[in-house]
């Protein structure tokens, strides 16, 4: 199954934010309207690592 999706510069501006605020992947998938499975890949895409969730 495959994850990716279109992602507008808006919304990898508000991921990358998001990220360095140390908003979980699951808010994160909530806020961007996105799954988690989608929000983790884009995040592995960027050469981020997420916050672990809590």
């Amino acid at each position: 199954m495959s994850v990716e999706t279109n992602w507008s510069l808006d919304a990898v501006q508000s991921l990358r934010s998001m990220a360095r605020e140390g908003v979980p992947v699951s808010v994160i998938s909530l806020r961007l309207k996105r799954p988690v499975d989608a929000v983790s890949a884009k995040l592995a895409e960027l050469g981020i690592t997420p916050k672990a969730e809590v």
